[in-house]
């Protein structure tokens, strides 16, 4: 859906039954802002400055919650909004409101919560092979190092390990969204990278990330959780990921749960790491889809730590995700 199909859609759907309208003022004059509202509750009108979007995601959070600091009264509008992400606004004091009229705010006296309607189902977009498994590889290169894309569509494929006719259509892909521009009849530059990469972020975490899982485990000696750092990983195999990659790379997390990608088996991983299968377990194993690592790192690329630690419902991974993006991202993306 469009937004503006979103907030009217919204607006038509606020609860019949309680004493409170909608209208739909236009777009705001801030840059930042999608737009104004106006709601009358008891007869009470109030402007509203408003974000629209179909979903939103963990790693969208903190730039919501900037945007309630510098304007209010501010409120989130999405076509549908997941339950953690709606405790994590209410925690935070963001009034939101869903396509099919499910409402908080709190504001002026006035606090309201509706949550009984069914969530409106959502229309997927389709046909960009930017965005499947295979084109989440190949992107996720070109966010690491621009230059891949001036590269012949065969060193590419070879690099990522997908077909030449694969990178053409993910290419095609990239163009058709707006993220890559023609500067010559055989050069290239990305373009738009941070929407870029939010939407790589979104779609590696519900279409690539899962059919990477290798398993959920705990160390036979729970003591060795302690010890993690002193785990002899073999560097070309192995990377920490997630929360102890964070922690390593800024010095400012203690991790809760440990996080690996790799290509050694299953089986190397029990006997190597003293690994017991527990789906309750607080180590998470996903296979390794690069090729080259970055240089002296422990860590999966920073890329991906940033990735994963932004991908969570937890303020402080992703206080640690935006020092990963600050030191190794910020003059890439």
């Amino acid at each position: 859906m469009t937004e503006l199909e979103i907030i009217h859609l919204a607006l038509d759907n606020l609860p019949k039954d309680l004493p409170i309208t909608g209208q739909w003022m236009g777009t705001a004059p801030q840059k930042d802002i999608d737009g104004e509202i106006l709601l009358t509750i008891d007869n009470k009108p109030t402007k509203y400055y408003i974000e629209i979007k179909n979903e939103l995601r963990a790693h969208q959070l903190d730039q919501i919650f900037e945007l309630n600091q510098k304007y209010q009264p501010f409120m989130m509008v999405a076509t549908h909004l997941f339950p953690k992400i709606k405790e994590e606004l209410r925690m935070h004091g963001v009034a939101y409101l869903e396509a099919n009229g499910n409402i908080f705010l709190k504001h002026n006296g006035n606090m309201l919560l509706v949550e009984t309607h069914k969530p409106i189902a959502i229309e997927k977009k389709t046909g960009n092979r930017a965005f499947t498994k295979t084109g989440l590889k190949v992107v996720f290169e070109f966010l690491r190092d621009e230059t891949w894309i001036h590269q012949t569509y065969q060193v590419i494929a070879d690099h990522t390990g997908t077909t030449v006719g694969n990178i053409h259509k993910i290419i095609t892909g990239l163009q058709q969204d707006g993220f890559l521009l023609a500067v010559t009849k055989n050069e290239y530059r990305l373009d738009n990278k941070k929407e870029l990469l939010g939407r790589w972020m979104t779609a590696y975490e519900e279409k690539l990330k899962p059919t990477l899982r290798i398993g959920t485990f705990r160390f036979l000696h729970q003591d060795d959780f302690l010890r993690w750092k002193q785990l002899p990983l073999p560097p070309d195999k192995t990377l920490w990921g997630g929360e102890p990659a964070g922690d390593l790379l800024t010095n400012y997390l203690q991790p809760e749960e440990l996080t690996l990608y790799t290509t050694e088996t299953r089986n190397e991983l029990l006997k190597n790491y003293r690994l017991i299968p527990d789906p309750a377990g607080n180590i998470k194993v996903f296979q390794k889809f690069w090729r080259k690592d970055d240089t002296d790192l422990k860590t999966v690329p920073p890329l991906l730590v940033y990735t994963d630690l932004m991908n969570t419902n937890d303020r402080r991974c992703r206080e640690t995700a935006q020092k990963v993006y600050n030191a190794f991202l910020q003059n890439k993306i």
